[in-house]
């Protein structure tokens, strides 16, 4: 801590041995660099995510999928740097695909999104301090948070339920089959719960209608483009497929129920919106562009009753990249 390295929580100190040893079973060379990351434009090398890897109490078996993480948050498209600095409660969450959530215990079912104890918790951690030791993300320095986020100690890595869904993986539709990390720029979890419908429709609507509210960043009169993600629970999953056996027509069914009235915004808001073409001929304005901008996935537990909607930063965009042995 008073070098600057912790956040709070206990570390594992990092000693040659020890990094030597997760380089050992990650198989990459030290000096090989993943990414150069934002704010300090660091060069984050194997041995870097490895130093913080062991600070977090990660195994060198996710040396694969943290590399593959780093690199996605790197890319120009995620725009880290607007991420780290922003205002706003935002933290990269992770999204796993393939195999590779089996091999690494990756949580999908109850409880993914938070408390499961299990290697996602470390693998998170070791993002988080990634950023701060690495990326030099610091609040109230080069990051501006208003209120931050607790994803932002542990961080958010979660994986895709994927023999409960009735859909191809969220990874194989974003071009990646098989083992895969999708970078999403999170804005927190909410819950959406509904203990009366019992129908596809039903379930749709409440999931869109909760996910448009006026201060959504998706609405914001900035946000030239956005996306947002549903996790929708298995049982939910199941019904919904049997009336829409293709993910677009969901995708379709939320972003077209997913919007408001261009009239439940106060006028100062109405004409930047308008400028940006937003307001659709019905007097709507819809929370994301296209239905491709909404994503759907299946997780959480089989409990039903709820589903989880994580909305996005507004500026980054999602990043899907393979995850690679080593």
């Amino acid at each position: 801590m008073a070098q600057g390295w912790g956040d709070g929580l206990p570390l594992i100190p990092p000693t040659q041995e020890r990094v030597q040893d997760f380089l050992i079973a990650g198989g990459r060379f030290p000096d090989e660099l993943i990414a150069v990351l934002p704010p300090l434009r660091a060069e984050c090398t194997v041995e870097k995510i490895a130093i913080n890897a062991v600070m977090a109490g990660c195994t060198g078996d996710a040396m694969p999928l943290l590399c593959a993480a780093i690199a996605a948050m790197a890319d120009s498209k995620f725009d880290l740097a607007g991420l780290n600095a922003t205002t706003g409660s935002v933290v990269p969450a992770v999204i796993v695909n393939g195999p590779i959530r089996n091999r690494l215990d990756i949580p999908c079912q109850a409880g993914c999104l938070g408390g499961v104890a299990g290697p996602a918790v470390a693998i998170g951690r070791a993002i988080r301090l990634i950023m701060r030791n690495v990326a030099g993300q610091l609040i109230g320095s080069t990051s501006q948070s208003v209120y931050g986020t607790p994803g932002r100690v542990a961080g958010i890595v979660f994986g895709e339920w994927e023999e409960r869904s009735p859909w191809t993986p969220l990874a194989e539709r974003r071009g990646v089959p098989g083992d895969a990390v999708t970078a999403y720029g999170a804005m927190g979890t909410a819950n959406i719960c509904d203990v009366v419908a019992n129908s596809a429709d039903g379930f749709l609507d409440m999931i869109a209608k909760s996910m448009a509210y006026p201060g959504a960043n998706g609405f914001l009169p900035s946000s030239a483009f956005a996306e947002t993600l549903c996790v929708i629970n298995p049982i939910w999953a199941e019904v919904i497929a049997k009336a829409y056996p293709k993910i677009e027509d969901v995708q379709a069914y939320i972003w077209d129920k997913c919007a408001l009235p261009i009239d439940w915004f106060r006028p100062e808001y109405r004409d930047p919106i308008g400028k940006l073409g937003r307001i659709k001929p019905d007097g709507r304005v819809h929370l994301v562009p296209t239905p491709d901008d909404v994503l759907v996935m299946v997780g959480g537990g089989e409990g039903g009753l709820h589903a989880a909607m994580i909305h996005s930063w507004g500026t980054c965009l999602t990043v899907t990249r393979p995850v690679s042995a080593p």
